[in-house]
C-alpha cells in the first residue's frame, strides 16, 4: 500500500498552492489597471497588448524547458530561483516609469512564473504516492491555477480602490519572500534519478516557435496584414516544426509530442485551452469596459464581476456530479457551448446597457468554463499513460498559459483594431482626436480631461462608441472560437466512456485506454 502523506506534506502542499495562484493570477491581474497604466504610462496600442499578454507568452514559451530543468537540478531548488525571480521581478513592475521598461519587468514575470507553475505540480506529485491522496492535491492546485486567473481581477479592483497601480505587482514579493523562508523546512527535493541530457536547441526552439508568431499577430494588429507580419508567423510555424520534429526523433525528448495522437488526450489539451483564451481574454476586456465605458471605480467594478467567480465555482461543483452520471464526450462540448453562449450575449452589449447585462453573459461564460476545465483537467491525467504523467501536466499547463495570452492578443486586438478604425472614420470627432485618443480607450479618456467640455464630450461619446463596437465583435470572434472548439473537442472525445468519475481508477484505466 503506498506510503500515506503526513502533516508535514499536507502543510507544504498549502505552500506550494500560493505560488500556482500568483502565477496564473498574474495573467489576469492588470486586467482592472489597465486604464490607470494607459493614463499614466500612455502606451501605443501595441505595447498596451504586449504589457499585458507578453507574461503569458513567456510562460507558454518557458514552462516546458523549466519543467525539464526542474527534473536535472532539483525541482525545489527551481522553484526557490523561480521564487527569488518573481519577487525581484514584480518589485521591478511596480515601481516602472515607461512602457517599455514595463514590458520588460512582465517578461522576466513570466521567466520566473515558468519555474513556479511546473516546480509546484511536479513537487506535490512527488510528495503523495496514494492515489487517492495525490488526486485530491492535484486538484487542489488546479483549482488555485485555474481560479487565479478569475480572482485576479478582483484582487486587482480591492488594492487599485486604495493603492496605486503598482500595488497589484508589489503584492507578490511578501509571498515570495514567505516561500524562500518556508519552502525548505516543508519540502523535499525531488528530482528525477534519471533525467538524461538537458535539450538545450530543444529549450530555443520552442521559445522561438511562440515569440515571433506573437509579433506578428501584434504588427498586424497595428500596420495590417502585410510582409513585416506574416514573415515572422511564418518563421515562427517553421521552428515550431523543427520543435516537434525533434521531439518526434529523440530517445528521451523534453516533452513526448506522441501523447497528441490520442484522441481523448488531445482533445482535453484543446478545451484545456479553449476555456483559459475565454476566461483571459474576456476577463482584458470587462474589466477596462466596466471602468471606461461604464464609468465604474475599481473596488465598484470588483464587486460587479464576483457572480462571474461564482460562475465558476458552480460550474467545476456541476461538473463534479454531472460527471457521475454523464460522459465527458457530452459534458466538455457542452461547457464549451455554455461559454460560447455567454459571449453571444455579451456581443448584444450596448454603451447604455445596463452593467448587469454585461454580468450575465461573463457569468454564463465562466459556469461553461468552470464545467469544461473541471473535466479537461481530468481527462489530461487519465488518458495518458502513468508513466507520461509528468509530460501530460507539462502539455496541459502550456496549453491553458498559450490560451490565455492568445485570448488576450486576439481579443485585444480585434477591439483596438475595431476601435482605431472607427475613432479615426468619424467626422464629427476627427479633428480632435490625437493620436493617444485614436489608438486606446484609456488615452481617450486622458486626452478628454485636458479638453474643454464642449470637445471632451463628443470625444468621449465617440470613444465609447467605438470601444463598444470593439468589444461586441471581439465576443462574437471568442463565440466562434468556443462554439469550433466544441465541434472539434466532441469527435476527439467520441470514444470516451461514461461516467468518468474522478476517483475511480477503474474508470481511470478505462478511459485511458479510450485514447
Amino acid at each position: 500500500m503506498p506510503t500515506q502523506a503526513s502533516v508535514r506534506d499536507w502543510l507544504g502542499m498549502a505552500v506550494l498552492v500560493l505560488p500556482a495562484l500568483l502565477a496564473s493570477m498574474d495573467l489576469s491581474v492588470l486586467f482592472m489597471a489597465s486604464p490607470w497604466i494607459s493614463a499614466d504610462l500612455q502606451p501605443s496600442a501595441t505595447q498596451f497588448l504586449w504589457i499585458m499578454d507578453i507574461y503569458g507568452f513567456m510562460m507558454a514559451g518557458l514552462l516546458i524547458t523549466m519543467g525539464s530543468l526542474g527534473d536535472r537540478i532539483g525541482r525545489r531548488r527551481l522553484l526557490l530561483i523561480g521564487a527569488a525571480a518573481f519577487g525581484a521581478a514584480s518589485a521591478l513592475a511596480a515601481f516602472a516609469t515607461s512602457a517599455q521598461l514595463l514590458i520588460a519587468a512582465r517578461a522576466l514575470l513570466g521567466l520566473g512564473g515558468a519555474t513556479l507553475a511546473p516546480s509546484t505540480l511536479s513537487l506535490i506529485r512527488g510528495m503523495f504516492l496514494d492515489d487517492s491522496q495525490r488526486r485530491i492535491a492535484v486538484g487542489i492546485w488546479t483549482s488555485a491555477f485555474i481560479g487565479g486567473v478569475s480572482v485576479g481581477p478582483i484582487v486587482g479592483g480591492l488594492l487599485l480602490e486604495h493603492f496605486w497601480w503598482g500595488s497589484v505587482f508589489l503584492i507578490n514579493v511578501p509571498v515570495m519572500v514567505l516561500l524562500l523562508l518556508v519552502a525548505p523546512v516543508l519540502i523535499r527535493e525531488s528530482r528525477d534519478p534519471t533525467p538524461g541530457k538537458f535539450d538545450l536547441l530543444s529549450a530555443v526552439l520552442s521559445l522561438m516557435s511562440i515569440l515571433p508568431v506573437v509579433y506578428g499577430i501584434k504588427t498586424a494588429a497595428e500596420r495590417g496584414a502585410d510582409w513585416t507580419a506574416v514573415a515572422p508567423i511564418v518563421i515562427g510555424a517553421g521552428f515550431g516544426g523543427l520543435f516537434v520534429a525533434r521531439q518526434l526523433k529523440a530517445d528521451r525528448p523534453m516533452i513526448d509530442i506522441r501523447l497528441l495522437r490520442r484522441p481523448a488526450f488531445a482533445g482535453s489539451i484543446i478545451s484545456n485551452g479553449a476555456v483559459v483564451f475565454a476566461a483571459a481574454g474576456m476577463g482584458l476586456l470587462a474589466a477596462s469596459y466596466t471602468q471606461t465605458v461604464l464609468d465604474y471605480a475599481p473596488f465598484a467594478a470588483a464587486v460587479w464581476m464576483l457572480p462571474t467567480v461564482a460562475g465558476s465555482f458552480i460550474g467545476v461543483a456541476g461538473a463534479s456530479v454531472l460527471a457521475r452520471t454523464i460522459s465527458a464526450r457530452t459534458l466538455v462540448p457542452l461547457g464549451l457551448l455554455i461559454a460560447a453562449g455567454g459571449f453571444a450575449g455579451i456581443s448584444l452589449v450596448t454603451p447604455s446597457s445596463h452593467i448587469g447585462m454585461l454580468v450575465a453573459g461573463y457569468s454564463a461564460l465562466t459556469l461553461g468554463v468552470g464545467l469544461t476545465a473541471t473535466l479537461a483537467t481530468s481527462l489530461v491525467l487519465t488518458t495518458a499513460p502513468p508513466e507520461d504523467a509528468g509530460a501530460a501536466s507539462a502539455l496541459a499547463e502550456t496549453s491553458s498559459e498559450f490560451g490565455g495570452a492568445v485570448g488576450i492578443a486576439v481579443l485585444g486586438t480585434v477591439t483596438g483594431a475595431v476601435y482605431r478604425t472607427s475613432m479615426t472614420d468619424h467626422p464629427d470627432v476627427a479633428e480632435q482626436v490625437s493620436a493617444a485618443a485614436a489608438d486606446t480607450i484609456g488615452g481617450a479618456v486622458a486626452v478628454a480631461q485636458e479638453l474643454p467640455e464642449h470637445l471632451a464630450t463628443p470625444l468621449l461619446q465617440q470613444a465609447f462608441t467605438a470601444y463598444t463596437e470593439g468589444f461586441t465583435v471581439a465576443a462574437l470572434v471568442g463565440a466562434a472560437v468556443l462554439a469550433v472548439a466544441a465541434i472539434g473537442t466532441g469527435l476527439l472525445l467520441r470514444r470516451v466512456p461514461a461516467p468518468p468519475v474522478p476517483g475511480a481508477q477503474e474508470e481511470g484505466h478505462r478511459v485511458g485506454s479510450a485514447g
